[in-house]
């Protein structure tokens, strides 16, 4: 394998090198990193309106702030990943980058001095609570940006080094791979499942001390296995030359050649109309536009550098279609959480489900068909196609956003008949009354969106991984991080143009008494948008060529 040696720097043995070994290190890594994300995401928003006092628009403003920020990052670590450091040294310096953020919130919850002081009791209520001083504001924010710059550097990377242990040119380790995106994700929703289940409670019950904690060992012993698998790794060597570079500087050799040619040209135009005697009419060539990068120099190094930039050029037709799927994407913590909170939760007696409890219900599904999909689709779907995956990775990512379509749809129906089961009983304009229609009923639509995730959001990560260029990956993987951040603003944006043409707060989709509002027109159009985008895609994907194995 030409580029990839050893930590030695020596060439590798595939015998000793890569492999599961190297990959099962990596995930495990990735799992305890998921596991701190979402023990601070799902629930941040509580200690900013709690402990620091902040409002709730401001707490919000704070979350999407940090949040934008961490998915932002990625493409800064993607640069300097696949530029300078390399995938194996930004993964370990994230990592304890990130072991140091969350000891620094740990510690921001635990010291008196770094504490946001507690509320005191005044004839026995609780009614003095002063604000936490700016140092201690600030600390915590320094805290966790630390956190979102490690995000920023090691969600892009860590998977495409774990991907980098496996051989594209090798039949078996390229079936092993394309498994490998499955497994990740596997490892992927256990960390999210078992932080939204435990984490949350033991922050709301047991402290913040605990719950910022608890992360912080994850993330020192997950550093420490990473460390360990050090000697098996395979390792990418960096280019001597930033690919970012090479790219801006053949995109501006092309932009020369098309002005040099668009002179030229001119030129031409002008001795036709001008013809001299004895000189024959020259007549115009005109080039197709994928001969915008045009070969100048015949020397591989140039060659490859424009197919390169080509190949990254290709992939922003499926980069674009894949948005609205992201829309969706963004529903489940949102607007499905809202339809919930308003129907019975009640098992038993005594205890109630939270609403965003079925949130995990996406997790358990994905993490339950992801096996299934590994060990038996994928063998039944070779026996026809004779690929070692299968199916293609568009026509996974196609499946994806198919199933979310009818996802959208089947939450439409079920919004209809929560809004039917309101007025039949009376309770249109009683948004404090439970609506006597079981939370279950929400279930087929998280199932479903489960199901959809497996198949779309691993198809796209491997996808992403596989078609740049070899010294691109993290960037690859960064732009496919790239959609989902992008897809949660869209979101952000449709509603809050929708809500003001509908009529806000009051009577609009979005009404404050959901039992007055229409959740299922946003849900049916979500699903026309998300058809139109699946056909434009289905003709996108049609025409897509796949970047071909240098053997």
């Amino acid at each position: 394998m030409d580029g990839v040696v050893d930590y030695r720097g020596r060439p590798i043995s595939p015998a000793t090198n890569g492999g599961w070994t190297s990959a099962l290190f990596i995930i495990g890594v990735e799992m305890a990193e998921r596991f701190a994300y979402y023990g601070i995401t799902s629930n941040l928003i509580s200690y900013l309106t709690g402990p620091l006092r902040e409002s709730t628009a401001a707490g919000a403003a704070n979350e999407n702030a940090w949040s934008g920020a961490a998915s932002t990052l990625a493409l800064v670590g993607a640069v300097v990943a696949d530029s300078w450091l390399g995938r194996y040294r930004t993964v370990l310096y994230s990592s304890f980058l990130s072991f140091l953020g969350l000891g620094l919130l740990t510690l921001s919850a635990t010291l008196p001095s770094l504490k946001p002081p507690e509320c005191v009791a005044v004839d026995g209520e609780s009614s003095s609570c002063p604000p936490p001083s700016t140092f201690q504001v600030g600390f915590f924010f320094f805290s966790l940006y630390l956190v979102a710059l490690a995000h920023g550097g090691h969600k892009p990377c860590a998977q495409a080094f774990g991907a980098d242990q496996f051989d594209s040119r090798d039949p078996v380790e390229s079936a092993s791979r394309s498994s490998f995106f499955n497994w990740w994700y596997f490892g992927v929703c256990a960390g999210t499942i078992t932080a939204q289940l435990i984490l949350n409670y033991v922050q709301d019950n047991m402290g913040w001390a605990l719950g910022f904690g608890l992360p912080c060992v994850a993330m020192g012993l997950a550093l420490l296995a990473f460390f360990v698998g050090t000697r098996t790794y395979r390792y990418h060597l960096v280019a001597e030359e930033s690919p970012f570079v090479r790219i801006i500087e053949v995109c501006g050799e092309a932009l020369k050649k098309k002005w040099s040619n668009f002179i030229s040209r001119n030129d031409e135009a002008s001795e036709m109309l001008l013809p001299e005697k004895g000189k024959q009419f020259k007549s115009l060539e005109h080039k197709p536009a994928l001969d915008f990068i045009e070969p100048h120099d015949s020397s591989p190094s140039k060659k490859m550098t424009e197919a390169e930039v080509k190949g990254l050029a290709r992939l922003f037709p499926i980069w674009t279609t894949c948005l609205i799927y992201t829309v969706v994407f963004a529903q489940p913590p949102t607007l499905f959480t809202k339809q919930g909170s308003t129907m019975e939760r009640h098992i038993g007696s005594g205890f109630q489900i939270p609403p965003a409890a079925l949130q995990s219900c996406i997790g358990i599904t994905t993490a339950i068909f992801i096996p299934i999909y590994d060990f038996l689709l994928v063998p039944f779907a070779r026996r026809f196609t004779g690929r070692p995956s299968g199916i293609t990775m568009l026509q996974r990512i196609g499946t994806g956003m198919f199933l979310s379509i009818v996802s959208t749809v089947v939450a439409a129906l079920v919004e209809m008949k929560r809004l039917k089961t309101a007025r039949d009983f009376g309770l249109v304009d009683q948004p404090n009354f439970t609506v006597p229609m079981s939370v279950w009923w929400l279930a087929p639509q998280n199932v479903l969106f489960g199901i959809s995730d497996a198949f779309a959001t691993v198809g796209l990560q491997e996808f992403f991984y596989d078609q740049v260029p070899d010294c691109l990956r993290s960037l690859g993987l960064a732009l496919y991080l790239s959609i989902f951040g992008l897809g949660r603003f869209l979101s952000s944006f449709l509603i809050s143009i929708i809500d003001r043409l509908t009529g806000g707060k009051e009577s609009g989709w979005f009404a404050n008494d959901l039992n007055q509002a229409h959740l299922d027109y946003f849900f049916w159009l979500l699903a026309g948008l998300g058809f139109a985008s699946f056909v434009t895609y289905l003709q996108v994907a049609r025409t897509y060529v796949y970047k071909k194995k240098l053997r």
